[in-house]
C-alpha cells in the first residue's frame, strides 16, 4: 500500500515539474473529460486523497474552493498541507485494517459497507486515472506526458548482493 501512495506522490511531483513550462492560463484551459481544468484536476487528486482519508480516521473533511487555488504554486502549498497526515496515516497502515469496515452514507439514504483495504485502494487507483487524463492534454498541448512508468522511481531499493560469497 504505502509503495503505491509514494508512487503517487512522486508522480504528482513530476507533473508539479512539468506544469512550471506550463502557462497559467494553459493550465486553467477547460479540457475534454475529467473534472475539468489541469489545475483542477491536480486539485481534485488531492481533494479526494485527503477526504478518503479523513473519513477513514473519522475525522471532518473541510472542503476546499478551487477557487482559492488557481495557480501551481497554490496547488503545491496545498497538497503540503495535507501530506503530512496523509502520510501518517499510510505509513501506520497495517494488515489488521485492512477489513475493517468503512460506513458510507449514500446520497439516497442507504449507508454502503465497504473495506478500508478497499477504499484505499481506490484512492490510489483515482489518481492513476487521472494521470492518464493529464497524459493525454498533455499530449493535446504537444508536450511530452509524465512516465507512469513505476521502475526508475527509486521505491523500493533491491538488497545488494555481495559477490564474494
Amino acid at each position: 500500500m504505502l509503495t503505491f501512495f509514494h508512487y503517487n506522490w512522486v508522480v504528482r511531483e513530476q507533473w508539479y515539474q512539468w506544469c512550471e513550462e506550463i502557462t497559467n492560463d494553459e493550465l486553467l484551459r477547460e479540457r475534454t473529460g475529467g473534472v475539468g481544468s489541469i489545475l483542477q484536476t491536480l486539485f481534485h487528486i488531492i481533494d479526494v486523497e485527503w477526504s478518503w482519508i479523513r473519513m477513514l480516521e473519522g475525522k471532518p473533511d473541510t472542503p476546499e474552493n478551487f477557487e482559492d487555488y488557481k495557480n501551481l504554486d497554490k496547488i503545491r502549498q496545498l497538497d503540503e498541507k495535507y501530506r503530512t497526515d496523509i502520510e501518517g496515516f499510510v505509513e501506520a497502515w497495517d494488515d489488521s485494517m485492512e477489513k475493517r469496515p468503512f460506513y458510507d452514507p449514500q446520497p439516497d439514504g442507504s449507508v454502503a459497507m465497504d473495506a478500508w483495504g478497499e477504499v484505499m485502494r481506490h484512492v490510489i487507483a483515482h489518481q492513476i486515472h487521472h494521470m492518464g487524463q493529464l497524459s493525454v492534454w498533455a499530449r493535446e498541448i504537444g508536450k511530452k506526458p509524465v512516465s507512469p512508468n513505476v521502475i526508475g522511481k527509486g521505491l523500493i531499493h533491491p538488497e545488494t548482493v555481495d559477490e564474494d560469497q
